[in-house]
């Protein structure tokens, strides 16, 4: 939740402001991308001409619902399905479609984080007690970013442009995990009957449910709504201090919630530990007490891919996040700056060879400050190229 908060206080301050060689190529239909949105948000007049210079063809940035900084965190809009709605504080990101625009990179928005006013002051990582509030923000967003819109800035001698337009949208993030929705499972029952639900799956249903409705209702064409957003691992165990579900039982809870519709299912399949490559395969697939928790990597995409396919079909397939730490500055869980590099090409490749993976974003392109942020960056925090910069540079070409 720290990267979460500081995101959050940089927003609101822009807002008070105002295996393979170097040679192997993403797959046409793939789009290859980066996600930093403290780059793209924070500053995006200097993040996308270097995004440019990487060939970067898509940029994912959260859209921030609600919290300080957050889109609606303030109050609730009295015409929640208006964009020009005076609750709603959008300045930064029209800065930064703007910024995308001009150097012709594609955008895609995750809505995240609920309004106190929405979930009745529960936290950011609750969802909002009525699905329609979701459901008209994501509306209101997908209609000021429909190339459409015009915002006034409230100067009559300027004249005032259209907002770039912006098809691609994420509901959520890892909501298999705590630290992005809460509660991951509740009990119900009474006494002999009483057992655990996992009801993050059925509360993301529903949201993802609303998202998808909202953006589509604009009538638009080519957007696209992708659910999951999903983390590699879950412990699929709702008696520990820290309970998650895996990506696979989290996919199977959705559909038994009756999540029909979405355009793509979106995953995360970063390494659980240094010695782990790109094609490495999980080796362990059940959690504590026996719980059937197959962490979903790179190396085994397929099955997840295949669970997609039984229970959606050949629904499309977006990697919205996934990234190598390095050494330094991370001892503990980072690689060699020359191993990044190397598994940064051997993630593409086998991405490539996928005929169902549409998007990979590799996080992030600048190191986050502090051992305790994420360390995966094409940059240093200082602005140093690594060797993985140049790396990133070929895919594209």
């Amino acid at each position: 939740m720290k990267r979460i908060a500081a995101v959050l206080a940089l927003l609101a301050s822009t807002v008070a402001a105002g295996v393979a060689a170097q040679t192997a190529q993403p797959a046409p239909h793939m789009l290859v991308g980066i996600f930093d949105e403290a780059e793209t948000l924070g500053a995006p007049d200097t993040a996308f001409p270097m995004l440019k210079s990487l060939h970067a063809q898509v940029v994912r940035a959260t859209m921030y619902w609600g919290g300080v900084g957050g889109v609606a965190g303030k109050k609730r809009p009295a015409h929640p399905t208006d964009p020009a709605d005076a609750a709603y504080s959008w300045g930064a990101y029209d800065n930064m479609v703007r910024a995308a625009a001009t150097q012709k990179i594609k955008v895609l928005f995750s809505i995240w984080g609920t309004p106190a006013w929405a979930n009745k002051k529960k936290g950011l990582n609750y969802a909002p007690t009525v699905s329609r509030d979701l459901r008209n923000f994501a509306y209101a967003a997908a209609k000021r970013y429909s190339g459409t819109f015009v915002p006034d800035d409230g100067n009559p001698d300027t004249v005032d442009e259209k907002l770039p337009a912006v098809r691609l949208w994420l509901t959520w993030n890892e909501p298999g995990n705590p630290i992005f929705l809460k509660p991951q499972y509740t009990r119900v029952g009474k006494g002999k009957k009483r057992h655990w639900v996992a009801q993050s799956p059925i509360t993301y249903a529903r949201m993802c449910a609303a998202v998808y409705s909202g953006v589509h209702s604009t009538m638009l064409r080519n957007e696209k709504v992708a659910c999951g957003a999903t983390g590699p691992r879950g412990n699929n165990n709702p008696s520990t201090k820290r309970a998650s579900i895996g990506p696979i039982p989290f996919l199977r809870g959705v559909k038994q919630a009756g999540l029909k519709k979405f355009d793509a299912w979106a995953h995360h399949p970063y390494y659980g530990k240094p010695s782990e490559k790109p094609a490495s395969k999980p080796t362990s697939n059940r959690g504590k007490r026996g719980r059937i928790a197959p962490p979903v990597l790179l190396g085994n995409i397929d099955e997840l891919i295949k669970d997609v396919t039984r229970l959606y079909g050949k629904r499309r397939i977006w990697l919205t996040e996934y990234g190598y730490q390095t050494r330094p500055p991370d001892r503990a869980f980072g690689v060699s700056y020359a191993n990044q590099a190397k598994y940064l090409k051997q993630a593409y490749a086998i991405a490539r060879k996928n005929p169902r993976i549409d998007m990979m974003l590799w996080f992030l392109l600048r190191d986050e400050p502090g051992l305790a942020g994420w360390q995966s960056g094409l940059l240093t925090r200082t602005g140093a190229k690594k060797p993985a910069f140049a790396a990133f540079e070929k895919l594209a070409r």
